[in-house]
Order: structure tokens, then sequence, then C-alpha cells
């Protein structure tokens, strides 16, 4: 006898539509639930396709970067431009 699918491998389930004020609403179900509070949505044709919206974070985008040379370039100091006190 098979088993019920887990929840990690439903990927369809019917879900109600409802009006939220002048909007149309769809009650995702529990174990299709997304991380976030955000999702950009896209139609093509008769279908519409949710994708969660990741806020960047700074760590992330450190990590992204290749590491910098341990040495820094030298840098020759100007000289100083004598100016009138305020």
């Amino acid at each position: 006898m098979p088993h019920p699918p887990s929840e990690a491998q439903v990927t369809e389930r019917h879900a109600a539509l409802f009006r939220n004020g002048r909007n149309q609403a769809v009650r995702i179900p529990r174990e299709l639930e997304m991380q976030g509070s955000e999702v950009l949505i896209r139609k093509e044709g008769d279908t519409l396709i949710l994708t969660p919206i990741r806020k960047h974070k700074l760590r992330d985008l450190l990590a992204s970067w290749a590491p910098m040379d341990d040495a820094l370039p030298e840098v020759q100091d100007l000289p100083l431009q004598p100016r009138d006190a305020l």
C-alpha cells in the first residue's frame, strides 16, 4: 500500500479564493507556506506564479566578494595646503 506524500513532496493543492477589500486573495495551505512577508507575483497566460522576495543581508553581500590582497597599495600623502581660519 503506498504511503501518503510527505510535506516535502506536496506540490499541488486546491486553495480558496476570497475578497480582501477590493483585492482578490488566495488562502495558501500550510504545507505550501512560503517564508518571508512579500512575494513577487507574475502572470503567464492564466497561471499566477509566486516567488518569495528574500531580503539581501550585508553578510551575504560580503561573502560574495572575492578576498582582498593582504597588501594594500602604497598611497602617497598630498602636501598640506594652508587655509584661512574661520
